[in-house]
């Protein structure tokens, strides 16, 4: 590749590695705690508090789609009567009511015995001027003893909420990667040149240890400060819906989903040996040259030159550390690069700190191993990326079977070549296989065959999120547990010449809300809306893993009408349901339109969420969202029921 042409296909991936998405919530916008006061002999009062984090508010116990709710869980021992009550006065929020800054609330519990533990969950939804966050969740347990009437507090407990969808699933891949990037060809040679910086620039081991401190803060600031510039700029100038159309096209637009498949393809040929992938050297040699100064400009300049140097290595880790978080919440890709940051630079601050460990490192061949390793990796991870583009335009490219058929043979090689069995232009030939190397192929291939059952309709629940849904499977031959066949089939809306959309596990249902509303007007049943999207991982594992189960897939076969928003399918609607906003802004494909719907009147703005309607429309409990609790998401939908058989 000509030195030109890399340098701009480097600058490219800068560029995009850098547009970081956005949603709009904090891990936990509220913490709480809760108080018990006994009121008589065996009566007790608790009083929860919640603390609201700066510019967020939360709603009101009687607000009619976002309350703030204590439900109690398997009450033994103990009976609630009274409501929830609000002891704090609300303020107007944005045209409503409800809380900022801190908020009380109170309910009543009597014993029916001597003691008891009382357990529950509180549940909010939190809001800022621009948007709101997805439905949030607070567990809490009192120990509760009859007899004792002393006014006052009796037991405490504290914490945060937290959205469901966490981020320490993306926080620990990103600490994995950072670790592993000292192993790679271009990073670890700057080991050396590391301890050798600090040893001429440190006059005592005091002053060594703190700039080699000072030498990883500016690591970390490197990667984490221009991400947080760019978030921060554009979540000022474009607002909430200009943000929420920003995400929604990187997301899942053709254009950006095909251009990272072919980047990741590109670093997968050059972890290969096809070529280098190098910023433009004056980059570098300017930084270099500044790097022997004394004082923290020097220990700057010699951070960037790492930066900038380890780039060919680190530059598609953080493409994925970064692209994979753009489905997450507004500050997901700040703490994942920061995740990220923090575990690159440790090992060179302790070897900085203490030169010795570096003794006991040798360099060699199995570094050109390593980056071989992570170009498997790297083709792996880069079908994702045209697989959603496929979903969501209904290309048909990569079914689940063509998918997982180029994982397998991927995985496959990876699995030769750590054997030995295939070898590239930079590497030594393996003549016998250490211990390390030995469990690393009876894992590799211990996951192939994990993968091949699932050629022929296998759910494969560990790998839900990454592979495309079941129902694009060609054949499906499996047998579930229940008698039932799994197989896919067609819906209403395709009989009524809607898009060409499909509900998991064979389930019947409606891609609209109004079609849903007059099912359920018609069959006497609530409405189930599946606020969902086929770029979205946590939906595939919430429909392998939750809905899957007998008990949630009968309740919502037999007893609900089924409503699939997708909010970013790019089927192009009929001109007579197009869709003007208030705004004047005109809708033109289902995604767009569904996503708005969803913003708009459910104040949610990620997937997967979940809403049960009665047959006019009105929501009857508050919005669910990614929870892997079988039992929890039985409860929400028999208490549905039970709430629409009320009315």
């Amino acid at each position: 590749m000509r030195p030109v042409f890399r340098n701009i296909v480097a600058t490219v991936v800068m560029l995009f590695a850098g547009m970081a998405s956005f949603a709009q919530a904090p891990d936990a916008t509220a913490s709480w705690t809760v108080q018990s006061k006994a009121v008589s002999t065996n009566v007790f009062e608790l009083t929860f508090k919640a603390d609201i984090i700066d510019g967020w508010h939360i709603y009101t116990v009687d607000h009619p789609y976002s309350p703030v709710t204590v439900e109690f869980t398997d009450p033994q021992g103990y009976a609630t009567a009274d409501p929830l009550e609000q002891k704090s006065e609300p303020v107007d929020v944005g045209g409503e009511t409800g809380f900022e800054g801190s908020a009380v609330f109170t309910r009543r519990v009597e014993l029916t015995g001597d003691q008891a533990t009382v357990k529950g969950v509180v549940g909010w939804h939190a809001c800022d001027s621009h948007s709101c966050a997805a439905p949030e969740e607070w567990e809490f347990s009192v120990d509760l003893k009859a007899g004792n009437e002393a006014a006052g507090a009796l037991t405490e407990a504290s914490g945060s909420g937290q959205n469901r969808g966490s981020l320490w699933g993306l926080i620990i891949e990103a600490i994995l990667w950072g670790f592993a990037m000292l192993l790679t060809p271009c990073v670890f040679p700057m080991v050396p040149m590391t301890v050798s910086f600090f040893l001429k620039q440190s006059s005592s081991p005091a002053e060594g240890r703190f700039k080699a401190f000072i030498y990883g803060l500016f690591i970390v600031l490197l990667y984490t400060v221009p991400i947080c510039v760019i978030i921060g700029l554009t979540w000022l100038i474009g607002g909430n819906s200009v943000t929420a159309d920003i995400f929604n096209w990187l997301a899942t637009h053709w254009l950006p989903n095909l251009l990272f498949f072919i980047i990741f393809m590109v670093f997968a040929a050059s972890f290969f040996g096809a070529f280098e992938i190098e910023l433009p050297s004056s980059l570098a040699n300017r930084s270099d040259s500044r790097s022997g100064a004394k004082g923290l400009g020097g220990i700057f300049f010699m951070a960037l030159t790492l930066v900038l140097v380890s780039f060919s290595c680190t530059g598609p880790i953080v493409g994925t550390v970064l692209i994979k978080s753009t489905q997450g919440e507004f500050w997901t890709p700040m703490v994942t690069m920061l995740a990220f940051s923090v575990a690159f630079a440790l090992p060179f601050v302790l070897f900085a700190m203490f030169p010795s460990i570096l003794k006991k490192m040798k360099s060699g061949s199995w570094l050109g191993s390593v980056k071989v390793v992570l170009g498997f990796i790297e083709v792996a991870l880069g079908f994702k990326f045209l697989s959603v583009a496929d979903q969501t335009y209904h290309w048909g490219i990569l079914d689940r079977e063509v998918y997982l058929a180029i994982w397998i043979v991927t995985f496959s090689l990876l699995g030769f070549y750590l054997l030995g069995k295939i070898r590239f232009k930079n590497d030594s030939p393996v003549e016998h296989l250490s211990v390390l190397r030995l469990a690393l192929v009876i894992t590799v291939f211990s996951f192939v065959v994990y993968m091949v059952p699932g050629m022929w309709g296998a759910p494969l629940k560990a790998l839900s999120g990454y592979l495309p849904p079941l129902e694009t499977q060609d054949f499906v031959v499996l047998n579930r547990a229940d008698g039932m066949v799994l197989q896919t089939q067609g819906t209403a809306a395709q009989e009524n010449g809607g898009p060409d959309l499909k509900l998991p596990l064979g389930l019947q249902g409606f891609f609209t809300i109004e079609e849903g509303l007059e099912a359920s007007r018609t069959l006497g049943k609530p409405v189930f809306v599946d606020i969902t999207g086929h770029g979205c991982v946590n939906c595939r594992e919430m429909e392998q893993r939750v809905w899957s189960d007998p008990k949630v897939e009968g309740i919502l076969r037999n007893e609900y009408v089924i409503v699939a928003l997708y909010t970013d399918d790019k089927s192009p609607l009929a001109k007579e349901d197009w869709f003007t906003t208030p705004e004047g802004k005109v809708l033109k494909d289902l995604g767009r339109k569904n996503s708005w719907i969803v913003r708009t009147r459910f104040n949610v703005n990620a997937q997967p969420n979940y809403v049960i309607l009665d047959s006019e429309g009105s929501q009857l409990l508050p919005v669910r969202g990614y929870n892997l609790d079988v039992d929890g998401f039985v409860g929400f939908l028999k208490e549905g029921i039970s709430k629409f058989n009320e009315r």
